[in-house]
Order: C-alpha cells, then structure tokens, then sequence
C-alpha cells in the first residue's frame, strides 16, 4: 500500500529535476500526478515515462488563467486534488549594475507571485486534509553574489507560507515548505562532466556532510509533506541542504 493511495497531487515545473524526480516518488506510491511545465517536448518525455497515472500540462506558473486550466484538466482528469506541490521556479542571475528591469521582474513574477496564483487556482478544490508544498532555497539567507531577484524571491516564500498557513488552517489545508540546498539537478550541470564534477567538488567544500544532495532526497520530504504521516506538520520549514544553512563552520573548508 502506497503513502498517497487515492491522492491526487499537482507539481508545478514537474517535468525535470527535483520536480519529475518528485512525480516518479508520488506515482510510485500510489498518487495521480499532473505535471506542468513550459517546454512542450520535455513534458512529453516526462510524461511517457511516467505512465498512466501522470497527466502532462503546458503551463506557465506566472500566467493565473493558465494555472487555472492546468488545476482544471487535472480536477477533469483524475477527479479531484489533494497536494500541490509548487515547485516552478527559475534562478537568472541578476548583478548588480548590470541587471535588466524584466529579467528582475521576470524571477519575482515566476516564484513569487506564480505561486501565489497556483495556490489560488487550486484551492477551490482543496479539501480539509490537503497539502500544499512551496519550494524555498537556501539562496534566501546564504547572500549569494548575484542572485539579489532570486534570493528576495525565495525569502518572499517563507514568508508568504506563514501567511497561507493563517488562511489556510480553518480549513483543515497545511502548508509547509521544502528548502533544498545545492542538489543535483540539470541546472548545475556544465558544458563538460570535468567543469561538471569541479563545480560539485567546489560546492562540497561549503556543506557539512561535503557531497551536494540528490533529487531523491528533497523528493522524500515533499513527500512525507504530502502524505497523511505528517498530518500535523502545519507551517513547518524543512531544510535539505547536508547542514549548509544550520551550521556552515562545520563545512570542510573550514576544518
């Protein structure tokens, strides 16, 4: 028996990375799962992988009437929707003195007010029991250079949770947020596997257990957050980052 037996689950960017690798948990335990995403071809992949129990939406997280249909084909699809697991999002880079307004903008309007929207366009289908996943980042607190859009983006999430938990709770909904680190996903791959495994080895060097995580782990906490086993987690945080955020000193660079 599966932990999300009869469950109906909606992951926003759930055609890579910690999103599909979610999606593949979700369906393996029992779950319905309908994956958004802006590429057309890379949703198809995901979705012929995934099987029958997957539905694949081209969507745009930053697009409220887009998200509304996506909540809608899954709700006419699978019949009705238990987790929302709000995981699109980008990282452009925006330094400052060399930034563009609408690539500024651009970040803010996907991770912040996108998610916003996906909640609300979800929620009249939300039943008490629900769970609703937002995606933070370490990035929010660790001042990263050049990341100023994505960092206030994502410290916007946590703050915005506490706010949907004060919504949400008369209704018997929880929202909680995964805060992965720096985990291996496409997006830290290089042009090389040799630029690839130097970068990684770089990162290593910053976080306690001195290894970058795998999608599988932050996979697992969304869905423990997700499942009927953290029925009574409302308003949590869980980091996912080997140590990086609570104790950066006990990095290997500094042993």
């Amino acid at each position: 028996m599966g932990k999300l037996d009869g469950k109906v689950a909606l992951i926003t960017g759930g055609s890579s990375g910690i999103g599909l690798t979610a999606a593949r948990l979700f369906v393996a335990e029992g779950a319905k799962v309908a994956i958004t995403g802006r590429n057309q071809a890379t949703l198809n992949e995901a979705a012929a992988e995934l099987g029958a129990n997957a539905l694949a939406v081209q969507a745009d997280a930053a697009d409220p009437a887009s998200m509304e249909r996506a909540v809608s084909e899954t709700v006419a699809s699978f019949g009705r929707l238990d987790i929302v697991y709000a995981n699109a999002g980008i990282s452009s880079p925006t330094p400052l003195g060399g930034t563009e307004l609408s690539v500024f903008e651009e970040v803010l309007r996907i991770n912040v007010t996108g998610v916003f929207f996906t909640v609300q366009a979800a929620l009249p289908h939300l039943k008490e029991g629900a769970s609703v996943i937002l995606t933070g980042s370490t990035r929010a607190t660790d001042g990263a250079p050049a990341r100023s859009a994505y960092a206030a983006s994502k410290g916007a999430i946590s703050s915005m949770a506490r706010v949907l938990v004060t919504d949400l709770s008369p209704r018997g909904i929880r929202v909680n947020t995964v805060v992965p680190g720096a985990t291996r996903t496409p997006i830290w791959k290089k042009s090389t596997p040799e630029e690839s495994a130097k970068l990684e080895a770089g990162q290593a060097r910053t976080i306690p257990l001195n290894r970058m995580g795998d999608p599988e782990e932050v996979a697992y906490v969304a869905l423990f957050l997700a499942s009927d086993e953290s029925s009574f987690v409302q308003g949590a945080e869980i980091t996912v980052d080997g140590g990086a955020r609570s104790a950066p000193l006990g990095a290997p660079v500094y042993r």
